[in-house]
């Protein structure tokens, strides 16, 4: 039998990233930082359906941009983004992916060209053969999805989001509009894509904007929520942490790592103490008790070292102060 099982170890996994909003949310520049902060010095690649409006950016971040055009069918876009991971990019950004859902080309469009192809202006037979028109559209976006999964380059996806609104009866029976409920949706703002691909992100957020780049998290699991706090707009500082998780390290908030080299350093027990009530304060402000205990356990490795030559010298014949 060829297939084979090893032990599970993290190591250059891929994740795949959803940040949609609507104009002035912020997604394009809190994608760009993202990416940054993966690819660290390395460039990433952008691949752009806006027009070449990522080039707006290209003073102040360090990519390779490609212009995808039209027609935008899933097939165009599985291609370009395998041509950025086989060309070896850390990071890929595609902005925007609504394209391939609603844009020149896309799957909507498709429907309807195959509504044409089957019943032409037949708008009876148009009626019976709807879902049937979905087979190939929704097959092409399938086999689109499937290639993404196998890629391994950290593939950040924005999407345009649209508020949404429903008809529902309030509790005295009155019909009321309010904010579309949806799994991949907070508040009504939903992305504009097709209705199952955000299930298959990694984690997705919404940003809006009155918030720009602040995330509000759509599908964030527990062992990512260090790399995206949700107090804090997405920046290079996250993009760091996916790299370091992806890559097999354990992810440390940066003020953890400035602290425990703080309490290496110092060679006063009061100031050690200082140092580490200042830190572990931040820690249990902000609720992460990974942190506490990290800062916890650097703590008093730290103090066992200042204290362990004084002990040494009071359990000896010798004058400790001396």
């Amino acid at each position: 039998m060829s297939f084979q099982f090893k032990k599970a170890i993290r190591e250059q996994v891929g994740l795949l990233i959803g940040l949609a909003g609507g104009t002035g949310s912020g997604k394009t520049f809190s994608s760009l930082r993202l990416a940054a902060g993966i690819s660290g010095d390395r460039p990433f690649a952008f691949i752009d359906t806006e027009a070449s409006r990522g080039l707006h950016y290209a003073d102040q971040f360090n990519f390779d941009h490609g212009d995808l055009k039209p027609p935008f069918t899933p097939q165009a876009y599985a291609e370009a983004i395998l041509a950025a991971d086989m060309a070896g990019y850390p990071a890929i950004v595609v902005d925007s992916c609504t394209h391939e859902w609603a844009g020149e080309g896309g799957v909507l469009e498709m429907h309807e060209d195959e509504l044409e192809r089957m019943a032409g202006d037949d708008y009876a037979k148009r009626e019976r053969v709807k879902m049937a028109a979905w087979i190939k559209p929704k097959m092409d976006h399938k086999k689109m999805v499937q290639r993404l999964l196998q890629v391994r380059a950290h593939l950040i996806l924005c999407f345009r989001a649209e508020e949404k609104v429903e008809m529902i009866k309030d509790n005295k029976g009155k019909t009321v509009i309010v904010p579309k409920t949806s799994l991949t949706g907070i508040n009504g703002w939903m992305p504009v894509c097709e209705k199952n691909l955000p299930f298959e992100l990694t984690a997705s957020f919404l940003l809006t904007a009155d918030a720009p780049g602040m995330p509000k998290a759509i599908k964030l699991q527990e062992q990512h929520k260090i790399m995206f706090p949700l107090n804090q707009p997405i920046d290079e500082e996250s993009g760091r942490k996916i790299a370091t998780w992806a890559s097999g390290g354990k992810v440390v908030n940066s003020y953890v790592t400035v602290a425990i080299a703080e309490f290496r350093s110092l060679t006063s027990l009061d100031a050690l103490k200082t140092s580490f009530g200042r830190a572990y304060t931040r820690a249990k402000k902000s609720g992460d008790t990974s942190d506490m205990t990290i800062l916890q356990n650097a703590y008093d490795k730290a103090k066992d070292t200042l204290t362990a030559p004084q002990e040494a010298a009071i359990n000896s014949d010798e004058d400790p102060t001396i």
